[in-house]
Order: C-alpha cells, then structure tokens, then sequence
C-alpha cells in the first residue's frame, strides 16, 4: 500500500469514527412526522435546538404564526364585553383585499353566509379601520331606556359602558370578557353613531425571527446537579432549575410567571406538588400561606367572582401535604391541618352534591368558561357542574385531610367517608365504559349530562390518585386521545374557540399525564410525553405556559407567558419524579426510577437534600424494575431511605432493563366536534337547524338520552316538566356539547314571590325588574328573609331566585354573594348568585335552582346568612333579588 493510500485509508477510519461518535451522541430518543428529539437536539423541519453543552443551547425557532394569518377575518361587535349582537356560530366576515377600512355595518344585521378561506395570506402589519353603525342601539336606549338583544336579554341603558369589537385575527379576541383590557373598545370621533377601531393587524416582531440562545447566567452550584447521557435533558434541568431561581421574589414568595407576578393558589400548588416542595420548600410554605385568609384556602379570583364557582381552591391541600412529607415539619403539619379542615367543612356545605357525592364547581385549572364550556353555560351553570379534575383534587384533599388527623391523634372517619363517597361519585356517574375514560363533567340545569370529553389533567390525577383501579388507569392511559404534539387539555376541540385550554397543550398537564403514564408502566404514551415536554422548551428555549395543539407554536394562544412556574415545576418532574424516581412519604423518601429504553445509560442527580441527609443518586440502565440499590456500596433491603437519615450518603440504583408492559397509547389527529344545535320550542315539537357535518342528533330529555335521530325536530310532551336538549353527533359518533335546556312544564305549575312584599324594597334606581321593585340582601341588610309559601298538595319544586350582582365582572373578581335555604328547619342547600357584570345592576338573571319538597299547607322558605357563605372577598357579599320562583316539578 502505498503512502498516498495509506493517509486515505487512515483519514477513511478517522472519518468513520467521527461520524460514528456523531452519530452516538445524537440517538434518537422519540421519532414522529413532525418532530424528532435526539439526545442533543430537537428537529422540527427547518427549526433546529441545539444542546452544546449542559449550560449552552440555541435554538434557530421561529413562529410561523405571521406567515398563515388569513385575509377572511371574522369578528362580532358587542355592548359591555356581553355577547349578544347575533346567535353562537354566526359572524361578520371580510376578505381584505387592499382596502385598509371596512364598510359600514349595521350593529345585529345578518352578515351573508360566509364563503371559504381565501387561501392567501394577508401581510404582516396591516393597519385596518373596523367601523360599526351603533344607532339601533343608541335610539333603544333613547326610547326604552334599555336595548333587547335577540337572545331576549336586555342591557339597561344606565348600565351601558362600552361598544367593544371581538374576533379570531391577532390582535382581535374571542375572550369577551376581556376585550377592554386589550384595548379592543370602539369609538365614535364625530358624534354620528359610527363607531370605529383601527388596530393592526398581523402583528409581527421581527426580532423574534433571530436565532436564540440560551447560557446559564446564575449560580446554581448550591442546588442539586444533573448528568446523564443525554445532555438535551442536562440542558433543559439547568434552563429550568435557572428560571425556577428566576421566579424567586424579593418577598420570598414563587412568582407565577415572567409576565404574571404575584401567587395564585393553583398555580403554586401544582408547582409545588410537581417540584417546589423539595426544590423551596421553605418559599413555597411562604408562598403558600399568601394564600390564606380567615384560616381557609383562598380561591383566587375567578368565573362569577370565584368561589364557589371556582372551587379548586383545595389544590393547595396537595402542595401543603407534599411539604409535610418532604420535611416532617410538625408546626406546619399542625397549621396546614387546621386550614384545611376549615376549608374542606365550608366546601361540604356549599358545593357537595347530595345525589352523587362529588362536588360542585369549575374544572380545575380550565377557568376560562368557553375554552372548555358551550357557551350558552352561565356561571350559576358552571356551578352547578361536577368536574371530574376538581373532584379527583377533592377526593384527594379529604385523604390528607384524613391522615393528617391520623398523625394528630384526631378522627378522621369523616373525612375517610366523604373521600369515599367522592370517589364512588366519579366512578359512578363519570365514567365511561364505551370511551374507556371518564366524562369531563356533568353539566346541564336540573338534570345533568356526562360530557364525553376528555379532559387530561383530570384523568392524570384520576390514575396519580387512585380514583380509577389498576384495570381503569391502564385504559384511561392507553384509550384516551393524544394528538401529534401531546395531551390536549380537551379532546375533542370545541370549534369557533381560539387555541388556550382549547386546541391547547399546557407542559404542566403534559408531566402530570406523563407522570400517570409512568405508574400505569405504558412505555409508549411517556415517550411520547416526554418528547412533548422537551420539544418545545428546547426549541422556545424557555418554559412557555401553553402552545397550539395544531402546530406546537407558542404564538397564537389567547395570552402565554415564557417562564412559567408550573411548567419548570413540570419539566423538573421528569428528571426527580421519573428519571431518579423520587417520592416522598410518612416513612421515607423512595426511590423507583422509570426510564424508558432510549432514555437509557448512567445518570447521576447530586447534592439533593432531604432533611437532613444529602443524597447522591446514580442509576444506571432504563426500566421500571430496580435489579439492586445500594447506599454506600451497602446493598439495601428496600427503595425506601428513612426519614431519619442523616449526612452524605451515595446512592446506586441498578435497574433491570427490562420493558415496560405491552400496552399502547391512543395517537389521533386533532379533531373538532360538530357546533352545538341552535334548538327552540315550536307549538308541540322542538326544532333545530341543520348542522354541518352531523350525521345524527341526539334528544336528552331530564338527563337521559331519549332518542337519535336523522330529522330536525322531535316532538315533545308537555304534561309534566322536561328539559330537552339536543347534540349534533358526527359519522366518527362523536358528539358536540348538548344544547341549552328547553324548559316545558303545564301551565299553572309556575308560582312567583315577589320578594319586596316580604321585606322592604330597595330605594336604589335600577331597571328591568318585575313587580314593584326588588330587595337588597347585603352583610348588614336582610341577613334572613322568610317566604311564606301555601301549598295544596305535597309536592316536589324547583326554587331559583331573579337577582343581579354588580360588584364585579363576569369572569373574574371574589364577590360571588352566596345564601343558604331552609325549608320548614331543613337544609337544603346554598343558592350562588354570581357577579354579572361591574355596576351592571339592571341585568338580572336566574340562581341556581334547588329541589325540594313543599308540604301541604303552610310552608316557612328562609334565606339566611350562614357563617359558610362568605365568600373570597368577606367584606361584599351583595345581591339584588327580585323574585323567587317556584315550578312544581312531580
């Protein structure tokens, strides 16, 4: 061989063991269409992260959001963020051609049908003139002194505020309770009755189209640290753990994000739940207890003006319980115990079910009423409604609440049978044998429905708690839908609602289902979790909130922030709560990694601290089976370190490398349900407009599916009382949410009380009420209200109440006014009357309903102030009521 060929054939071997070292450190450790994760980098078409060291990324990712921004804009126009112009499902449209102003548009007109996407995109930037003709309802207001929407619904002319404009384009929103915070309010600058708004847009930032790099700039040298072969994981611990340092206060407390400061209870709970017990224990019991007023749970400020439409508020029983376990804290124990049991007993006054056992109240976390309700839910709906997130949170509170008294020599039967009867609950009424998963909620007015929904964090806590058995969690696992990019917070998508909770994925959801993945030993569903949290934190090179479920981009929900406290919480989970197979217990701290086979290799977390031990954690190999564990070279008899170790200690685990169970995961493309029939009452039958796509509808009559058909209206029986409501169901047989109740009853079943004959009438000026006025009830005014009610035969009602609540917004704010009814001395539960809009106190609207039973003769109706109705805010607690109305309903 001669010299020349020599130096080939060497630079030939070099060549090859240089694409080989290459070709190593970049093994692929999940592979779909659209993105791939390597041990190095994230591969998402041109987008490319790269890891170059454990301290070092870049990322060359760009939103495409700019470049798929539609010329047909669809958009409503609306009085006091209240939408009321036209029905659901019906917009006004353009197609924007060079034009920067629209036409003049008539405020309620019927827009044309709306043709199909123009298939070309409008530029970035584009300034544009949106103009309405407000006269109809200036002249309403002029004449009658309120405008009447089509709905029926009236807006007083003393209550209006604002003309406000809403649609799907950037910067354009469908959030309507919100549009004047985002500057989305219209104007009228020559007095003519035009209103006008010019916004821009396809709203770009062109410094976002630069390659982004990330290097760590703080000293985490005090925290614990973390190798393994794959060095994406190192980077994206040490991004995380950087930003969790980030959202450390001044006032010790755990910022909620880059753009939100300040607690909020669920998000520091969950945080802490998923990380920051062990991570900060100290700040999150600070950060906690900022949470806390009167010695009960905060619910912050939420639907209706918070709890208890909202009622997750015991998300933060979780989070304390977790500390406790963490550092065996007795004070603390004794203080966390205390604040839960005044909460946990409030709650069972308020918002149990008495049929079901479960609880009342919003989804936990998915707080947006539209993002994952149909719109015709109001809050006293939505209170009304039995999540199944809130009630795997509630169920799970009462066992701590339980064992807490266990260890604090209390009883704690009580609390065990509440957990069991919320437990039977969920499985009873939620769940659903044919999908093999539970329903997101029961939902409707009187009679309530399973919505077949599935919602992943409530699924993930059902499997992580305990709620569903072993047979149960390894369907709920392997059956429930998970699109290319992860776990949807829902599926199927509710359509006309832009991409938040809806056609969302949140990190946080994600690592708790990852997390269920794990104990259910389904190998498949967590890689593929796991690459949904480490794909967009490489690529956006921070810990966003939320992404679009279609394209995984970080532009396009309706509000995102970068740096978000429970998703770092959640990407650290999967190195601490899986990779090292940290869990925290009254005896000890065990160790049961869960690694799947491409996560593979040695992986060392050190200098973590528990108590008063320091812990130095290899493990070598991937599984879920521990062949040996050793602490200090000293084989060990179980994975469980007392809680009384002290020192440094380094621990080996070894596991068996073996596989995982054989179970699969249920990948589908994203999908949309069909839009919700549009139903009313016709003479003797209801009727509904065709829906697009259905390919049957289902009747629900009282809660029960009372028939499917193919034709566009079903006739209905008036001799009793009925709600019937109607779904459109597509040719896969999913179906859309159910409509609005129609309410039938006979006529002469219906008794009115007008609430001013029985204490005196309010002598505030407000509008739009019956009779001859209406009363206030307040902390100081009619704190007990009897009405007398005469019956001739004993029978079943239903009770709501006509009422108005102006002390806050629709969607958020803490002054839901909260009363308990008593019939003849009997309890028979609280009526919510939540807030309807700040200083709107002309528009009324119906309480929750109740039913109860009225004896013949004479029967004493109370309301009455008790001492679990106050509400978040304590100091208003404040309705207008108008009448009470009672329907005989058997």
């Amino acid at each position: 061989m001669s010299c020349i060929e020599k130096r080939k054939y060497i630079c030939l071997l070099i060549l090859i063991v240089f694409l080989n070292a290459c070709s190593k450190k970049s093994d692929v450790l999940y592979q779909s269409d659209e993105f791939t994760v390597y041990t190095d980098k994230v591969v998402q078409g041109e987008y490319v992260a790269r890891a170059l060291s454990s301290t070092h990324m870049v990322s060359n990712y760009r939103s495409t959001a700019s470049e798929n921004y539609s010329r047909r804009i669809t958009f409503k126009f609306c009085i006091n963020e209240k939408d009321i112009e036209l029905p659901s499902g019906t917009d006004h449209w353009l197609i924007i051609d060079k034009e920067h102003a629209s036409p003049v548009i008539q405020f309620g007109e019927t827009p044309h049908p709306m043709p199909a996407e123009p298939g070309t995109m409008l530029s970035t930037n584009y300034e544009y003139t949106f103009r309405v003709d407000m006269s109809p309802v200036l002249s309403s207001f002029e004449q009658k002194g309120y405008y009447e929407a089509f709905n029926g619904s009236r807006i007083a002319a003393s209550d209006f505020k604002a003309f406000q404009i809403a649609g799907g384009s950037e910067p354009l929103s469908w959030d309507f309770s919100n549009l004047d915070e985002k500057g989305l309010i219209l104007k009228d600058p020559d007095g003519d009755g035009v209103y006008e708004l010019t916004l821009t847009l396809n709203p770009l930032d062109e410094d976002l189209a630069t390659e982004q790099k990330w290097i760590r700039s703080l000293n985490t040298a005090t925290k614990p640290q973390y190798n393994s072969d794959q060095v994406l994981v190192d980077a994206l611990f040490n991004l995380s753990q950087e930003e969790a340092m980030m959202n450390i206060e001044s006032d010790s407390t755990l910022r909620t994000g880059a753009k939100w400061g300040g607690v909020w209870t669920r998000d520091v709970s969950y945080s802490t739940l998923l990380a920051f017990a062990f991570l900060e224990p100290e700040i999150a019991k600070i950060s906690l207890m900022k949470k806390v007023k009167r010695g009960r749970i905060i619910q912050d400020t939420g639907s209706g003006g918070a709890w208890p439409v909202s009622s997750d508020r015991t998300t933060w029983s979780l989070a304390a319980w977790e500390i406790y376990l963490v550092t065996g804290d007795q004070e603390w124990l004794q203080q966390s115990y205390k604040i839960i049991r005044n909460s946990l007993e409030d709650d069972y006054f308020t918002i149990r079910a008495e049929e079901t056992g479960m609880y009342r109240g919003e989804s936990s976390f998915l707080d947006w009423r539209e993002q994952s309700y149909p719109k015709w839910m109001s809050n006293k709906d939505i209170f009304v409604s039995e999540n199944l997130g809130t009630n795997a949170v509630h169920y799970k509170a009462h066992m701590i609440l339980a064992e807490m008294a266990r260890l604090l020599g209390n009883p704690n039967e009580v609390y065990l049978k509440r957990a069991a009867d919320i437990k039977a609950g969920i499985n009873n009424y939620l769940w659903l044998e044919r999908e093999g998963y539970y329903a997101q909620y029961l939902y409707g007015r009187s009679a309530l429905y399973p919505s077949s929904r599935f919602e992943a964090l409530g699924e993930s806590l059902a499997v992580l708690f305990e709620v569903a058995d072993d047979e149960q969690a390894q369907s709920i696992v392997s059956r429930s839908p998970v699109t290319t990019f992860g776990t949807t917070c829902i599926f199927p998508q509710i359509p006309g609602i832009p991409p938040y909770h809806n056609n969302g994925i949140w990190p946080f959801v994600q690592s708790f289902w990852n997390l269920a993945a794990a104990k259910t030993g389904n190998e498949e569903a967590l890689l593929q979790g796991l690459a949904a949290v480490f794909r967009p934190a490489a690529l956006f090179l921070t810990n966003y909130e939320n992404f679009v479920a279609g394209n995984g981009d970080f532009v396009g929900t309706e509000i995102n922030s970068d740096r978000m406290l429970w998703s770092i919480a959640g990407n650290l989970a999967m190195v601490y709560r899986l990779f090292t197979g940290i869990s925290f217990e009254v005896d000890g701290i065990q160790l049961n990694p869960v690694i799947p086979k491409a996560y593979g290799g040695i992986r060392t977390l050190s200098n973590f601290k528990y108590r008063d031990a320091i812990l130095n954690i290899t493990v070598k190999g991937y599984g879920n089976e521990i062949s040996t564990i050793k602490s200090d070279g000293v084989t060990m008899s179980s994975n469980i370190l007392p809680t009384t170790i002290s020192g440094v200690h380094n621990i080996e685990i070894v596991m068996k490398n073996n596989r995982f169970n054989d179970a699969e995961m249920n990948l589908v493309p994203n999908k949309y349900s069909l839009p919700v029939p549009q139903v009313k009452l016709e003479d003797s039958k209801i009727t509904w407009y065709k829906v697009e796509g259905a390919a049957t509808y289902e009747v629900i009559r009282n809660g029960e599916t009372l028939k499917t058909t193919n034709a566009l209206s079903c006739e209905v029986e008036q001799n009793h009382y009925y709600e019937y409501q109607v779904a459109s169901v597509d040719s896969s047989g999913i179906s859309s949410f159910n409509s609005e109740p129609i309410v039938i009853y006979p006529e002469g079943r219906e008794m009115i009380l007008e609430c001013e004959v029985y204490v005196p009438i309010s002598e505030r000026n407000y509008t739009n009420y019956s009779g001859s006025g209406f009363v206030e009830v307040s902390l100081n005014k009619n704190r007990q209200i009897c009405f007398p009610v005469s019956i001739k035969n004993t029978a079943t009602y239903l009770l709501d109440i006509r009422y108005s609540n102006g002390t806050g917004p629709w969607n958020t704010d803490n002054n839901c006014a909260i009363r308990t009814l008593t019939v003849n001395g009997k309890y028979e539960g609280v009526l919510v009357f939540p807030q309807r809009g700040t200083d709107e106190w002309s528009d009324w609207g119906y309480s929750n309903a109740i039913i109860l039973e009225l004896d013949q003769g004479e029967n004493e109706v109370m309301l009455n102030f008790e001492p679990w109705n106050n509400n978040m805010d304590v100091e208003i607690n404040e309705a207008m009521l108008d009448h009470v109305r009672l329907i005989q309903i058997d």
